[in-house]
């Protein structure tokens, strides 16, 4: 196993575009490290640079300690898993899971040994004289993971190996590789543009975007307390809502209606300015039906313009009754994160409330929800960043 360390790395091509910015990370031995962001944020480009694949512009990559900016990738005993399974369709399971050890020259028992080890671990010794054509998708690309684990290597980095496979089988493997993460105890390195996936697999998530890591943090540190408008809208599924508001004494004030700051947050904006303008994020799961829920909190009139029963959930979605939020920011995040060209609207220009399905609203129809302000997040609106100082500990979420 291995301690991964990137200090200040940058990856700039002939072209003169600049990848990956200044990047410093340290994934302690053993960890499940996650990237997560849009296309083209850098994740498999920062993957590629700690595989050896790319060089390293600046700064430094070290393995336990070690500078290996200039070691080759077959001497940092490091294994890939990509996201195509890249496996010899003449060579039955068997053999593919004992290539990387053959071209290596280890001992003919060994080799056995290994490789039935790894088939036990990866439910595949039943399928070990069959070829790839005959396997199943999910089973084509646990070969490729066993081909990387039979190594024993210090580190595994796995690039979207995930994105071929259909969602249910996506699910299925997704709760294999984190059993098998966690019996192996690994490092391990994933790249992922699936938010789900980054924030069920990993012990911690690095969220890039234009090169720039944005922050990192366990799953619930990020969803709980996000740094800036981009993690908070990456982050979470459906995505935050931003509404346009104003700090006004003890009252965060919207076209929908006042909400009260909450103690945490009284106490994080004791250096605010009167009437100060920010961006307000509310969870969808901050909101409930008032007319099915009894509790305590600011209640909204709204609108319902679209419902989407999900079975397990129900989300309605409304208008925010103004222009919307609106910073640079939330442009960015509209574009990088492709909600500019995949919905109707952009970040602020729809709120959506993830109900219980028991709930009655229907379309066209007025109903009154109900906010728990310890989903809310206050952002400003020139910078983009969270105004909740980060050093502290994030509020403690209640069920909506």
């Amino acid at each position: 196993m291995a301690r991964i360390e990137l200090r200040g790395i940058h990856k700039r091509y002939a072209d003169g575009f600049h990848a990956v910015k200044d990047l410093n990370l340290d994934i302690p031995d053993g960890e499940f490290m996650i990237f997560v962001g849009p296309s083209g944020c850098g994740k498999s480009t920062a993957l590629r640079m700690i595989a050896g694949l790319e060089g390293i512009s600046e700064g430094e990559l070290l393995l336990d300690g070690e500078v290996v900016n200039e070691l080759e990738p077959k001497d940092r005993d490091i294994s890939m898993v990509f996201q195509s399974y890249a496996l010899y369709p003449h060579m039955t399971v068997r053999q593919n899971l004992a290539f990387p050890l053959r071209i290596a020259g280890r001992p003919k028992d060994e080799i056995e040994t290994r490789v039935n080890e790894a088939a036990a671990v990866l439910q595949l010794s039943d399928h070990l004289d069959r070829k790839p054509a005959n396997l199943s998708g999910g089973q084509r690309q646990r070969v490729a993971m066993g081909r990387a684990i039979v190594r024993s290597p210090r580190a595994f980095l796995m690039d979207e190996p995930l994105s071929n496979l259909d969602a249910k089988l996506r699910v299925q493997t997704r709760t294999e590789l984190a059993r098998l993460q966690r019996r192996l105890g690994t490092t391990t390195v994933y790249v992922t543009h699936d938010q789900t996936e980054a924030m069920t697999l990993g012990d911690r998530v690095a969220v890039l975007n234009a090169g720039e890591l944005q922050q990192v943090g366990t799953p619930r540190d990020l969803y709980a307390h996000p740094r800036n408008i981009f993690v908070a809208g990456f982050i979470g599924s459906p995505a935050m809502n931003f509404i346009a508001a104003e700090l006004q004494g003890g009252e965060i004030r919207t076209a929908r209606g006042d909400l009260p700051v909450n103690d945490w947050w009284r106490e994080r904006l004791t250096g605010a300015s009167p009437n100060q303008s920010v961006i307000l994020g509310i969870r969808p799961e901050g909101f409930s039906d008032a007319a099915l829920e009894e509790g305590t909190g600011p209640e909204f009139d709204v609108e319902i313009e679209v419902v989407e029963s999900m079975g397990s959930d129900l989300f309605a979605y409304f208008s925010p009754e103004s222009t919307g939020a609106r910073s640079q920011s939330l442009d960015d995040l509209a574009q990088q994160s492709g909600l500019g060209d995949a919905t109707a609207s952009r970040p602020g220009e729809q709120l959506v409330a993830r109900l219980d399905p028991m709930s009655r609203v229907a379309v066209g129809q007025h109903a009154r929800l109900r906010i728990d302000t310890s989903h809310i997040a206050l952002f400003d609106p020139e910078t983009g960043l969270s105004l909740a100082d980060h050093e502290s500990t994030a509020p403690t979420l209640t069920s909506a």
